[in-house]
């Protein structure tokens, strides 16, 4: 599915990523960890073409990326939910949703699909309201639902539980673990406490089981990504110093390269 090989990016004269590898197997959901600051985010937003790539290679399933404009990766089938959401909060929930639609037109894709609202059902209630007047679980689904507009092979979340309340964060860990095991195979799935969170929860779930989309995960939270995730690759100071299915993230690894 996704292939980065060697992949080194600076911020003028700061070297940020070093010589970086990682695979993302088709249908999987890998977790990238490590300490605020060592390279995540930027690792995300040189694969989204959002800031170059110095030398390296990205292959999505075979395709080179590295001179791909942003919205060419996401005409590919790249879906992308930034840390912080990043909605338009001057926009109703509708406008921010018809914004995904520009990357979906070359698909066939004219207007919101239906399965959105299936997903986020409070999103269909609130498509009159402007997205910065919805509570934070409220912003996350749009972000979520803005990026399945496009129908992605590849959905990247940039800490999804970001700013969610901890009482639910173990339901949103639920629905992305049964939405990546389903491999398309249709899950039934118990009724979640009608809430903002819970309803992402149950959103991701659907995503990675029934629409069988491969997930790449950037998340803090320990428990969480070792519930959620099949595989886990951690950051240090801009390079990959482990990886493995996620059983073998061992107590020394965490020690050293995820404790503050």
């Amino acid at each position: 599915m996704l292939n980065i090989s060697g992949l080194q990016q600076y911020y003028g004269a700061s070297h940020t990523l070093w010589d970086l590898n990682l695979h993302i197997p088709a249908g999987s959901c890998v977790c990238l960890m490590g300490r605020n600051g060592v390279g995540k985010t930027t690792l995300l937003k040189t694969l989204m073409g959002l800031i170059p790539a110095q030398e390296g290679s990205i292959l999505f399933d075979g395709l080179e990326l590295n001179r791909a404009k942003a919205e060419a990766r996401a005409e590919l089938g790249i879906g992308y939910v930034p840390q912080g959401r990043e909605i338009f909060p001057l926009l109703t929930v509708e406008e921010n949703l018809k914004t995904g639609l520009r990357a979906a037109h070359k698909k066939g894709i004219k207007k919101v699909p239906d399965s959105i609202y299936e997903i986020f059902p409070v999103l269909k209630q609130m498509l009159k309201r402007r997205g910065g007047d919805l509570s934070g679980g409220q912003q996350q689904q749009l972000a979520i639902g803005r990026a399945l507009v496009l129908n992605p092979r590849l959905l990247i979340l940039d800490e999804p539980t970001e700013g969610i309340q901890p009482n639910i964060v173990s339901e949103i860990g639920d629905v992305i673990m049964r939405l990546n095991r389903a491999r398309g195979t249709p899950i039934s799935m118990p009724k979640a406490n009608p809430n903002a969170v819970g309803e992402v929860h149950e959103a991701i779930a659907k995503i990675n089981h029934e629409l069988g989309v491969t997930v790449l995960l950037v998340e803090q939270k320990l428990p969480f990504a070792r519930k959620v995730a099949d595989q886990f690759c951690i950051m240090d100071r801009g390079r990959t110093v482990a990886s493995g299915i996620m059983n073998e993230l061992s107590d020394d690894m965490v020690k050293r390269y995820l404790t503050v």
